[in-house]
């Protein structure tokens, strides 16, 4: 009997070995290059290539050859009699993900998880997967990478990184600092992955008492069962509560809500209580290319409500058609938004992507609209996505109409929040969470953050003081005139100095700007605003200054010079005879995006969960807010170089 298994054990493994080839990939590692980077790039995890390349561990070096996965890392081989299987659920995991993993329908996943219709799927329970007869998996090793895991597996001071853990937990359990953690591991300094195999240093206290306490987990009988998700979550160093909301897709005032003792701050080692079922998202996904995993199986259907009114043009005995085009910002704004679209539509033809598009006049203004009429003559229950109308409030009316049909309705130029329907998409980030990432940004760069606040912006000042106690501001008069010494005085030097300016006083620009360019000498100083301001458009402030000072600013648009954008502003130009402003890119991105996730053989409202993309102008990071309403993350944090050019920060 044991000679027929060693017979058949050595069947899998030469089977494995002879599939390896067609299975791996060889990269040729290049300078500057992470683990994290490399997995991205080839859509795989860095527990896969750890796996593969056990040496990568070690730090990478140029011209290294790693060996990379293709598809889901698994080669599928003959196993007669293997009928199931268990999987433990990861963060961010979907049914649907599993089955194209297990290569097994849901419907068959769900069959033998009868929890799963009613309860979903939970981080950290364990699922049966059935397995077809004649199909199994086996992990990509050869001989040599077997032994060296069976080798480190029995090595104390090797880790492997499970659901839930974070670097602080590890630390924490071994007696050691992050930092010395990160010492050991450089390559998790990019972030903490399910299947890391860390390295813990030598004479951790857990290494030197680990097999004393082996001992009393298998002599202490089990009293209690842990459930996975009534874990807390524990805080890092220098994470932020703008983090922590983001990573995990809880707002942050359900988050105090939860945790009213952050009322106080966030203090590393915090435990903090979630919602029950809560699932960790994936803050660091990469971007996806959808236009290579078109699918054109089936045929969809998209509808898009646009402001047109044109009924009310008609009826207009005193305008033209013409000087009513020059007088009415809100139409030009709809018709340069439908130009993007349309160039969307034939940029889809192109790609034969199968979708049927209707365009119909949302005949709205802020508190009226045509949109109950629409959906009932059209049956637009039936469509698979609805972009529009543009006021915030129609929006959410369509949503709740078509809300037991379950058809996504996406808001493509609002930032407004009010009912937060499970349908409903916001494609615009909030001012607010603009706010936030730019401090969290600032804030990771452990700089001096100095505030600018004209006593006029009440609110502003409110804001920072409730949320960022580590601002310093500067002082002003009775007449609202600031003290130049005391923005002196609270510059540090050998720091950064984030200095953020928030007033409508062009005066005022003028003089702080004009202080901050003569201190450059003895500090290192970057210029900051929350949010637009137009006075820095004006012809009195130096732009040259700007670009000295680095001005840094948020942005729901980049400045794009790739060939892409290049040819869609070269046909846009063609067709429209000018070139595409804000809104016509945006219409552009919004529905082409939106076109490219249809197409695509995940369930569209899955394709927001797993895929970031960005556009000609525009980026699409979307995640749930407190599991309801997809809200759209992506923006950019931009910057004045001194070449007068505009950049992405870091």
């Amino acid at each position: 009997m044991k000679k027929h298994l060693l017979v058949f054990a050595s069947f899998l493994l030469l089977s494995a070995t002879a599939f390896a080839q067609d299975n791996f990939i060889k990269h040729t590692v290049e300078k500057g290059e992470t683990v994290t980077k490399i997995a991205q790039k080839y859509k795989v995890t860095p527990a896969n290539i750890y796996n593969l390349n056990p040496d990568s561990q070690n730090g990478l070096k140029p011209d290294m050859v790693l060996l990379i996965p293709k598809g889901n890392g698994a080669i599928i081989i003959e196993k007669p009699d293997a009928t199931t299987k268990t999987h433990t659920v990861a963060a961010k995991e979907t049914l649907y993900g599993l089955s194209k993993l297990y290569n097994v329908s849901v419907e068959e996943i769900e069959k033998a998880n009868q929890s799963l219709k009613t309860e979903g799927l939970k981080v950290g329970s364990t699922i049966a997967i059935p397995v077809k007869k004649e199909l199994a998996t086996v992990p990509q090793l050869d001989k040599k990478q077997d032994k060296k895991q069976d080798k480190d597996s029995k090595n104390p001071s090797i880790h492997q990184v499970e659901a839930k853990e974070t670097k602080y937990s590890i630390a924490k359990q071994y007696g050691i600092s992050v930092e010395e953690l990160e010492n050991s591991n450089p390559e998790i300094k990019d972030g903490l992955q399910i299947g890391f195999r860390l390295k813990i240093p030598a004479g951790s206290k857990t290494i030197a008492k680990q097999e004393e306490k082996k001992v009393e987990i298998e002599t202490k009988p089990q009293t209690k069962t842990v459930d996975v998700e009534k874990i807390g979550y524990v805080v890092q160093s220098k994470e932020t509560l703008f983090g922590i909301s983001k990573k995990l897709g809880i707002s942050k005032e359900n988050l105090i809500k939860l945790n009213p003792e952050l009322e106080n701050g966030l203090k590393e080692g915090m435990v903090l209580n979630l919602p029950d079922n809560e699932r960790i998202a994936n803050s660091d996904r990469a971007f996806a290319d959808l236009t290579k995993t078109v699918n054109t199986a089936n045929r969809k259907k998209l509808t898009l409500l646009l402001p047109f009114n044109i009924s009310k043009i008609q009826s207009d005995t005193v305008n033209s058609t013409s000087s009513r085009l020059k007088k009415d910002k809100f139409l030009n704004m709809t018709l340069d938004f439908y130009s993007g679209a349309l160039m969307a539509i034939d940029s889809a033809k192109i790609l034969n992507l199968n979708v049927d598009v209707k365009i119909f006049d949302s005949q709205e203004t802020k508190n009226s609209s045509s949109i109950a009429t629409i959906i009932q003559q059209n049956n637009l229950q039936e469509t698979d996505l609805v972009i529009g109308p543009f006021y915030q409030s129609n929006v959410e009316k369509t949503a709740g109409i078509l809300s037991k049909n379950k058809v996504p309705v996406m808001s493509p130029l609002s930032k407004e929040t009010g009912i937060l329907y499970e349908n409903l998409i916001q494609t615009m980030p909030s001012a607010e969470y603009m706010r936030d990432a730019m401090f969290d940004y600032m804030n990771s760069k452990a700089a001096n953050i100095v505030g600018v606040i004209d006593p006029k912006k009440v609110s502003t000042k409110k804001y920072i003081t409730e949320n960022h106690k580590n601002v310093k501001f500067v002082s002003f008069d009775e007449k609202g005139n600031i003290s130049l010494e005391s923005l002196k005085s609270l510059l540090l030097k050998n720091q950064k100095n984030f200095v953020v300016l928030e007033t409508a006083n062009t005066y005022m620009i003028k003089i702080i700007m004009n202080t901050l360019v003569a201190s450059m000498a003895d500090y290192q100083i970057q210029l900051v605003i929350l949010e637009p301001n137009e006075k820095l458009d004006s012809d009195e402030i130096v732009t040259a200054n700007l670009a000295k000072l680095n001005l840094l600013y948020p942005s729901l648009a980049r400045e794009n010079d790739s060939p892409e954008a290049q040819i869609f502003e070269k046909k846009y130009k063609e067709v429209n005879k000018v070139f595409p402003n804000q809104y016509a890119t945006r219409g552009f991105d919004i529905t082409f995006d939106a076109l490219l996730r249809l197409s695509q053989e995940q369930p569209f409202v899955e394709t927001l969960e797993t895929a970031t993309t960005e556009q000609v102008e525009n980026k699409f990071e979307y995640g749930k807010k407190d599991g309801k309403a997809y809200i759209n993350d992506g923006f950019y944090i931009l910057y004045f170089d001194t070449d007068l050019s505009v950049k992405v920060a870091n």
